[in-house]
């Protein structure tokens, strides 16, 4: 038995690994950017398109936010790639492949096929390797200086926050459950301690950090609390947290791509497994305005 079986078999939650894990040349107009609104993956690389100005750069092809057995599909055939479904440019980029059909991924224009669904390293690419696109004045959210501390912070937050709601949603059996809701909340405690003195997690600037825990955050109370069982505490409950995560809402490169419609009906209506009947709820009520501490 494989580790992953192991894992599979303990009741664990195991992410798919990525398949295309190609390099993205510095060429405006050359890819389309593929993603869901509804995809905390996918959000965290409209973030960073918008705000490093590289609308030209990337084009975007948005799915619709239910997805069935066929995968995603886009509401209408999508004017550049041609597809309805994703999985037409994977399986013509792969025909072998018999994964997930997985969003953010990025189309390439010149080789008619995908470049990446690698959602880690396309925002690190649009931030290092895109430089010349950017647009004047736009932030440095990966600082030389710092890159070594954002890693480690970022694999942290992955590990017990990004994917750990996942690892907590997922769960098949009490002990997975109770693990990995357990390393969640350790984490958003001592994110809310590193947060009582500081705007954003490195200080005064953006960086990748914030861009990676801000599409967790979002969608937390409206749908990880209760659909995914993580409900020791809402993110409303913590004051540093609550506040960051409405500042980073009011900027536009967060609040404009964030689609609560889009994220509730996904979740609950396409999660069957988790909510058999697929009903999506109206709440929670959240005000995300921001307003003084």
């Amino acid at each position: 038995m494989t580790t992953v079986e192991k894992e599979m078999a303990a009741g664990r939650f195991v992410r798919q690994p990525n398949r295309f894990t190609g390099e993205l040349a510095p060429e405006a107009g050359r890819y389309r950017l593929l993603v869901s609104y509804a995809c905390p993956w996918a959000h965290r690389t409209l973030i960073v398109r918008r705000l490093l100005g590289l609308e030209d750069a990337f084009g975007v092809g948005v799915v619709d936010p239910i997805r069935d057995e066929r995968g995603w599909r886009f509401p209408e055939p999508d004017p550049v790639t041609g597809a309805t479904f994703l999985s037409e440019l994977y399986k013509a980029t792969d025909p072998d492949f018999d994964g997930r059909y997985t969003v953010p991924c990025v189309w390439d224009a010149t080789t008619g096929k995908l470049a990446t669904n690698d959602f880690p390293a396309i925002t690190i690419a649009m931030e290092t390797a895109f430089t010349a696109l950017h647009r004047p004045g736009a932030p440095d959210l990966y600082p030389e200086r710092l890159r070594p501390e954002i890693d480690a912070l970022n694999d942290r937050i992955y590990e017990t926050v990004n994917n750990g709601v996942y690892k907590a949603g997922f769960a098949t059996a009490q002990d997975a459950y109770d693990e990995a809701v357990e390393a969640l909340f350790e984490t958003l405690d001592a994110l809310e301690e590193r947060l009582a003195d500081r705007r954003y997690l490195f200080g005064a600037d953006l960086t990748e950090a914030d861009v990676r825990l801000y599409p967790t955050l979002a969608r937390f109370d409206t749908v990880y609390y209760a659909h995914f069982k993580c409900n020791i505490r809402r993110l409303a409950d913590y004051p540093n947290l609550w506040r960051y995560a409405r500042d980073l809402y009011a900027i536009p490169a967060f609040g404009e791509t964030t689609d609560f419609d889009h994220i509730k009906r996904h979740y609950y209506a396409t999660q069957r497994m988790i909510n058999p009947s697929g009903v999506v709820p109206k709440g929670p009520l959240i005000d995300w305005t921001l307003t003084a501490p």
